[in-house]
């Protein structure tokens, strides 16, 4: 087993080839997260995220370790949490949404943490809009912790129209309220390149996932949202790099990291940066 991922990036990326858009087909998508898991940069990757709607369907991740992402019911997820066991596949978490944007996350909310009780021994992210309702949401996941379940939310942070994006300060104050309530989180959507960028074809801004992760870690410090939102503005490596590498033998604070359908781009950006090897002993 190779060490040349540092602590910092450990489990960061989780595969998201199964997920739209991924082009992939289920085979192809099992063989190469297998193959992802068997090589020498292990460490960076996470879960194989799997819908769960293709759980009926001929799926068969057996040794492979796996996060359900929720697309049909979610009374229905503890069916396909079993019949994915049943296959010989390890299960990490399960991630759903509890409302979309405008809508009341708490019945939702609920619905998990009901799911959370059934299912102790699993991660469970819900996926709560950053919209009407999200403190209200952070208070009731702090709650629901508090109580002993393994619940944590998950924000979206990209997509197909511009208010999907957040601003750099609309991200900093959502990251801070969830240090100031201990809670981890999960972010998903945009986050294919290592530093915020604007995309040629769409115009939208993404956020950069070294940004998140460099502000993370300065929220965890401390941080006010100002500081933060700092680093999740910067378009240039100088004023990240050197916050990360200074870091890169300690436990990754807060977040918890991202999907990618193609997990071998953040590990290419990052070995450009500097701040994973590249393989060499």
């Amino acid at each position: 087993m190779s060490t040349l991922v540092p602590p910092l990036f450990a489990g960061l990326v989780d595969d998201a080839s199964l997920l739209p858009p991924g082009i992939l087909g289920t085979p192809e998508a099992l063989a190469g997260h297998a193959k992802h898991r068997e090589s020498w940069y292990s460490e960076l990757i996470g879960a194989l995220l799997v819908p769960s709607s293709l759980v009926n369907l001929d799926l068969s991740p057996r040794g492979l370790m796996v996060g359900v992402v929720n697309d049909a019911a979610i009374g229905a997820l503890p069916a396909v949490v079993a019949k994915l066991r049943a296959g010989g596949a390890e299960v990490a978490r399960v991630e759903a949404a509890v409302a979309r944007r405008g809508e009341d996350p708490q019945p939702g909310l609920s619905a998990l943490g009901a799911l959370a009780v059934e299912t102790p021994e699993l991660d469970v992210y819900a996926e709560i809009p950053l919209s009407w309702g999200l403190l209200a949401g952070l208070d009731t996941v702090a709650a629901q912790r508090a109580d002993g379940l393994r619940i944590a939310p998950k924000f979206r942070v990209g997509g197909l129209a511009a208010e999907l994006f957040p601003t750099p300060v609309e991200l900093a104050a959502v990251i801070c309220a969830c240090r100031d309530r201990n809670l981890p989180f999960k972010l998903a959507a945009g986050l294919r390149h290592a530093l915020r960028h604007t995309d040629p074809e769409t115009g939208f801004t993404h956020h950069g996932f070294l940004n998140v992760l460099v502000a993370s870690a300065a929220a965890s410090d401390g941080g006010e949202v100002a500081e933060i939102a700092e680093a999740l503005a910067a378009t240039h490596p100088v004023p990240l790099v050197e916050p990360a590498r200074a870091r890169r033998d300690e436990p990754r604070p807060l977040w918890v990291g991202f999907g990618a359908y193609h997990v071998l781009e953040p590990l290419t950006e990052l070995i450009r940066l500097g701040l994973i090897n590249g393989g060499a002993e």
